[in-house]
Order: structure tokens, then C-alpha cells, then sequence
């Protein structure tokens, strides 16, 4: 039986304008003047657990792993903001909005939810695993340089500028990847009666269709997650909602 609120009909792609991407961002920024509260907590929490993760790897001493995990974070960053997607969702249909809602709001679609998630997580792993294989084919059995030397090391080093050309290949045509079956596929799972691999689908689907837009899209996304990042990860405080919020416009443009 379908939930609450979720329908079984085939989804249908829309094709839009090349500019859409901007209006996703502004229709992003009104949600979070709309419910402040709860899409500055959101951004502030998972702010909250980068900076308590980049710790806990600095105290292992394996700090080595924050540029690649920093990197990796856009892969699982469709799942994370499922309580921004609700949020919107919420917002658009005139519900209350609440923070314990957007927390619990993978609740919506739980099996399909957590399948999809998991499949998101193994994308990571996979990224992890490639990276350490890349460092050890430039670099051989040497130990991963500290933190304050990786960019020189990178830049500077003949070693450095073959892992940074090879591994940012990599990473883009994982991230790609991962981008085409999750651009639209968790909020239409939240509205939508649908397992996980017809989201999948449907998500590259939409794609294929929109394929320079979504590309302008893709871009953004990784020019504001970066902005995020880079001051101690505060910047996500406000970057993650935007990006979130503007993820759910985005997918109610692409899907009719």
C-alpha cells in the first residue's frame, strides 16, 4: 500500500530552459527566508558533525583522509538532505514545518530510502578505495604526508600533479555517476510509489533529457558545496539548505 500522500503514477520528464538551475537557487533561498529555524539547523547540525568528524580523524592521526572524504561528501549528499527535500515539500503544500519533520523524514519511504542510501554509501567506499589505490600507484609504500603538506605535495610535485589530474578524473566520472541516478531520485522517492532502481532510472532519464542543464546544475552544486567546506565547514550552515531546498525545486521542474 502507498503512503500518505505518495502516488503510483509513471513519472514524466520535463524538459526545461537553460537558466532554470538560477531559478532553483532563488526558489532555494526563499524556502530558507520561509522556515529559517529549521533550514539554518539543518545546515548548522551536519556543519556540527564535519567539524566533529575532521577531529575525531585528526585525534586517529589519519588526517590524510579529510581531502578525499571532503570530496566524497557530494556523494552522499542527496541523502543528507532528505529533511531539507521534506521541508520544501512541506513549505509548497501549506503543512507545518518542523525540524523534528525534516529529521525524520526519511520515515516517508524507509526500505526504498535506505536501499538507495546504501547503494550512495558503497559509492563512497568505492571513491576511498580508488583514492588510496591512486596515492600508492604515484607514491609507492611512502606515508601519506600531514595535512600542511598535501597541497604543495600536489602542486609541486611531479608524483602530486599526476594523482591530481588521474584521481580528479576519477572522481568526476564517479561523481557523474552518482550525480545522474540521484539528481531527482530521493525526493521522488519520498512523493512517488516507486522502488529505488525505477528512481534510479527515471533520475538518468531526466538527465539524458536535460543534460546541459543539469550539468549547469551539477556545476553549482559543487561551487557552493566547496564554499561550504573550505571555512571549517561553516559555510554548509547555509550552503547545504540552499543546495537542498533548490534540489527539491529542481526535481519538481524535471518531473511532472
Amino acid at each position: 500500500m502507498a503512503h500518505s500522500g505518495i502516488t503510483k503514477e509513471a513519472p514524466k520528464i520535463r524538459r526545461v530552459a537553460a537558466e532554470r538551475p538560477w531559478k532553483w537557487l532563488a526558489a532555494g533561498w526563499r524556502d530558507i527566508g520561509r522556515a529559517p529555524g529549521v533550514s539554518l539547523t539543518y545546515g548548522a547540525v551536519f556543519a556540527a558533525i564535519s567539524i566533529a568528524l575532521t577531529a575525531g580523524l585528526f585525534a586517529a592521526g589519519v588526517e590524510y583522509l579529510l581531502p578525499p572524504l571532503a570530496a566524497g561528501f557530494m556523494l552522499v549528499g542527496p541523502m543528507l538532505a532528505v529533511g531539507l527535500y521534506e521541508t520544501s515539500r512541506r513549505l509548497e503544500a501549506g503543512e507545518p514545518v518542523t525540524l523534528g519533520a525534516a529529521l525524520f523524514a526519511v520515515k516517508r519511504a524507509p526500505a526504498q530510502l535506505a536501499f538507495l542510501g546504501f547503494f550512495l554509501a558503497l559509492a563512497l567506499l568505492f571513491w576511498m578505495r580508488i583514492a588510496s589505490l591512486l596515492f600508492a600507484l604515484f607514491f609507492g609504500t611512502v606515508d601519506f604526508p600531514p595535512l600542511s603538506e598535501i597541497l604543495p605535495t600536489l602542486f609541486f610535485t611531479w608524483e602530486g600533479l599526476g594523482l591530481l589530474i588521474v584521481g580528479s578524473g576519477f572522481g568526476a566520472v564517479l561523481a557523474a555517476a552518482v550525480f545522474a541516478i540521484s539528481v531527482v531520485s530521493v525526493p521522488l522517492l519520498m512523493v512517488r510509489d516507486l522502488d529505488a532502481i525505477t528512481a534510479m532510472i527515471v533520475s538518468i532519464r531526466a538527465v539524458r533529457a536535460n543534460f546541459v542543464v543539469l550539468g549547469l546544475w551539477a556545476w553549482l552544486i559543487v561551487v557552493l558545496t566547496g564554499f561550504g567546506l573550505v571555512p571549517a565547514f561553516l559555510g554548509l550552515i547555509v550552503t547545504f539548505p540552499l543546495v537542498g531546498h533548490a534540489t527539491w525545486h529542481c526535481y519538481r521542474d524535471l518531473i511532472d
